[in-house]
């Protein structure tokens, strides 16, 4: 391809002098930002009528037309079932995940993907989050004056694959090219890092609408490394605002339950309004209309509401101190901490964290806005914007790391064209039962194949403890300095035995080794794809294999006759399956098998505590389990 000819440094413009657009885009549960560099200061861009906040709102209309944003909340009440809030809370997760959620929507009877029914049809919370991203786009290119290049999207630290790859979808859908998916946490710790010139420990507590998020990170000559990550994705200020409205409704002996859709909407956002107001004020009135024209004017104070949700608050710092025990630190370690989320304007929360720490968390930047500043930083580096003063040429790695993982296939750890230096990590797992060893290979390249990858360096990590598969947590981290030296470690949680290797990554390859990398990855991209996908399904019906073996091995007198029959003709049907190629048969046939095994499984797991049990009072349990 002639484009390949282009290529001056890889992610950087042919045209040094040439300034690509490029934007960051916090896309949360309640609210979006974007924002970008101009003449290396962020600006967080507002609509056109100087509004810079755009909530998260969507709503259908009957002609396929949408209203998003302010517009749409005005009809939060008057059209609930077409107008779709807290799309992130649904974002890459299937009905089972919110089965007992009480939401105001009417979802198609399916199962995988949750699909919302509205006048316009049937849509998807990737729909309603690209209907958000495109209002973001626009607002962006009309105020740059172009198209834009890419962008950088913030999702919390804790997003599991499906939901990272739900949200690309939405871009993709928007128009918009990803540069990359930035963890918000380290987003924000980047906006303050860039700020300040920190170093040292620093915890961010991300508190939005719907989720919420802690990150303890390290800072070290522009090197951001997440030391941990915890989080709870059920948490956030919509929780606030329901506890609020259910006490108020409570005095009048209303059950929240009981409400109506319409009357629930009305309920959260007149708690939402009462709680945002208490942050300023040490007393609101709680004003809700209900469907039969009643009015409810409830008298609320800062002090009842705190008491309230104390439960809540606690709830956070649990995790926090979950975070810093994995770290192994305490909070006398920690050199700031950076609030992020419009929730953390609770006086409740700023208190609790001063409380935790025993210092003032940072506030220098808006805790709504400090994402997005963040992620345009990120994205003006991404696409070769920054000055010489700024970054150097070299300081981007040309092609992907990533190791080896089971069937021979490559999990990409630090994206190609990352800035450096850079510390990422990832977590893995054993494969089998009592697995005290793992191997860790390192690779380069664009393909999903290690055979079709450069091997890099090899090393072995043992010592680990023996336990069941999947038990063993193993944190690979992958550490590029400014001279492009990387770094790669393995470290066991449990015991912290570790072990590692120096190698250089980019060095070594000429200019066309690069190119050619990069076109055989373009090339060969959707038989990789179609390969990758029947490996991992390979993998786990191997897995699933072993594992019931294993079980029938031991614990077989726990099965009737009909159900041994079934479990065996479903290994049966397995074994069949992984002679075929067919990714989607073989899927189908290894979910068949778990289905079969499942009350198996938890007959085992009985019996397991029962044989721990044996012989003990549960004082002298509780007391072992406490060492």
């Amino acid at each position: 391809m002639s484009g390949l000819m282009q290529i001056a440094e890889p992610g950087m413009s042919s045209a040094p002098h040439e300034e690509r657009l490029a934007v960051g885009i916090d896309l949360g549960t309640t609210n979006s930002l974007v924002a970008t560099v101009v003449n290396g200061s962020v600006e967080v861009i507002a609509d056109e009528k100087g509004r810079k906040i755009l909530p998260s709102i969507v709503r259908f209309l009957p002609d396929g037309a949408t209203e998003v944003g302010d517009a749409a909340s005005e009809h939060l009440i008057d059209d609930a079932q077409n107008t779709v809030s807290s799309a992130k809370r649904l974002i890459g997760r299937d009905l089972t995940d919110i089965l007992g959620q009480t939401l105001p929507y009417r979802f198609a009877e399916s199962t995988g993907v949750i699909r919302i029914d509205t006048c316009a049809g049937r849509r998807t919370p990737v729909e309603v989050s690209a209907e958000i991203l495109k209002v973001l786009k626009k607002r962006a290119e009309e105020r740059l004056g172009g198209e834009l290049t890419g962008a950088v999207i913030t999702v919390p630290a804790y997003f599991d694959d499906a939901q990272r790859q739900a949200t690309k979808d939405a871009a993709r859908l928007a128009g918009l090219e990803v540069l990359r998916l930035l963890n918000e946490p380290t987003a924000a710790a980047l906006a303050y890092g860039l700020d300040t010139g920190a170093e040292g420990l620093y915890l961010v507590y991300d508190l939005g609408g719907g989720t919420f998020d802690v990150s303890l990170l390290k800072l070290s000559s522009g090197i951001f490394e997440v030391v941990a990550t915890g989080g709870d994705s059920a948490l956030g200020g919509d929780d606030f605002d329901r506890l609020l409205a259910q006490e108020a409704l409570g005095r009048e002996n209303l059950s929240f339950e009981a409400l109506s859709g319409c009357e629930k909407r009305r309920a959260i956002l007149a708690a939402r309004s009462s709680r945002e107001a208490l942050t300023e004020k040490s007393s609101v009135t709680y004003t809700c209309a209900l469907d039969s024209g009643r009015v409810l004017n409830k008298t609320v104070t800062r002090s009842e509401f705190e008491a309230q949700c104390a439960p809540l608050v606690t709830r956070t710092l649990d995790v926090l101190k979950g975070v810093l025990q994995d770290a192994k630190a305490k909070p006398s370690d920690v050199n700031g901490i950076v609030l992020v989320g419009g929730s953390t304007r609770m006086p409740c929360i700023r208190n609790a964290v001063r409380e935790a720490f025993g210092k003032a968390p940072l506030t220098d930047i808006d805790p709504d806005e400090v994402v997005s500043v963040g992620a345009a930083f990120q994205a003006d580096k991404l696409v070769g914007n920054a000055r010489d003063d700024d970054w150097l040429l070299l300081d981007v790695t040309p092609l992907s790391l990533g190791l080896e993982v089971m069937g021979g296939l490559v999990e990409k750890i630090i994206p190609r064209n990352t800035p450096i230096p850079v510390a990422m990590a990832q977590d893995f797992t054993t494969f089998k039962d009592n697995q005290t060893a793992l191997a860790v290979h390192v690779v380069q390249g664009e393909r999903e194949l290690v055979d079709a990858c450069r091997s890099l360096a090899r090393f072995e990590l043992r010592g680990i403890p023996p336990m069941a598969a999947g038990n063993a947590r193993i944190r690979v981290t992958y550490r590029i300095d400014a001279d492009g030296i990387l770094s790669v470690t393995a470290r066991e949680t449990k015991t912290g035995i570790e072990a590692g290797v120096r190698v250089k990554p980019s060095y070594g390859l000429q200019d066309a080794d690069i190119v050619r990398m990069l076109q055989e990855g373009n090339t060969a991209a959707e038989a990789d794809k179609a390969e990758r996908k029947w490996r991992e399904e390979s993998v786990e019906a191997d897995r699933m294999l072993i594992a019931t073996q294993s079980a029938l091995d031991s614990d077989a007198d726990l099965l009737g006759a009909a159900e041994r029959k079934a479990i065996d003709e479903a290994v049966g049907r397995v074994k069949e399956a992984l002679q075929s190629k067919n990714a989607e048969e073989l899927r189908a046939r290894t979910a068949v098998l778990a289905s079969a095994t499942a009350d198996f499984a938890a007959r085992r797991m009985d019996r397991a505590i029962r044989r721990a049990l044996a012989g003990q009072n549960l004082a002298a349990f509780n007391e072992k389990n406490k060492e």
